[in-house]
């Protein structure tokens, strides 16, 4: 049973006509203690049919353990979104993109296949020139409409610049991660864990933040 209705296919098909360059889909499992991989696996799935452009790649987190570790998976189900010659830009999800999720994974297969991201010049400059790596993890649910904001956000800074991943965390397949963070709302951005910011901010709070975390890293 197909989880897209006809209607939703139509529209995530026109959707991603406009992808101009292949995008890698790289999603990794298990077949056990994973309680929502197989529905990930037929989110995917299901997506790639609609467009020539998007292709779905598996690999298996036990079997495949060095690469997932080389890609920075450390649990399951997780997709990569890969740009064409599976170039990582280092954008993942964590958990089943489902709900207002699944806009987020749309938009980041369009964020890789178009190029096209809404960063201001600034903040596109600080990004490509950061000498420290920073790592956002998005913790988010299916059921936040404010969610998907704040994963793109996170996502496109992530497009733009080698440094920076870039993870939504769907928390309530994560409850170790959940406490760990004290995530107590969602959206709840953690960066670099020295630093985290509440809700879908926008652009220019998220960047502050990001460079407070820089700073206190550097002082470390």
């Amino acid at each position: 049973m197909r989880l897209m209705d006809q209607d939703t296919q139509n529209q995530v098909r026109s959707l991603l006509s406009a992808i101009k360059t292949p995008v890698t889909l790289h999603m990794f499992t298990q077949e056990l203690e994973c309680g929502y991989c197989q529905e990930t696996h037929q989110i995917a799935e299901e997506v790639a049919e609609l467009s020539d452009l998007v292709t779905l790649k598996t690999s298996d987190f036990v079997q495949d353990a060095e690469l997932a570790r080389a890609m920075g998976v450390d649990k399951v189900p997780a997709l990569a979104v890969l740009g064409e010659g599976d170039k990582d830009y280092g954008i993942r999800f964590f958990g089943i993109p489902s709900g207002y999720e699944f806009t987020s994974l749309i938009e980041a297969l369009l964020l890789v296949g178009t190029g096209e991201v809404d960063l201001t010049a600034s903040t596109v400059d600080y990004l490509n020139n950061l000498e420290e790596p920073v790592h956002l993890q998005v913790f988010v649910t299916p059921t936040c409409p404010y969610c998907p904001r704040a994963v793109n956000l996170a996502h496109q800074m992530a497009y733009v610049s080698d440094k920076v991943t870039a993870d939504m965390v769907e928390v309530s397949e994560y409850p170790h991660l959940g406490q760990r963070y004290e995530v107590m709302g969602v959206p709840r951005t953690v960066i670099n864990e020295n630093a985290y910011i509440e809700g879908a901010a926008p652009e220019q709070m998220l960047l502050e933040k990001v460079k407070t975390s820089v700073r206190q890293a550097s002082k470390a």
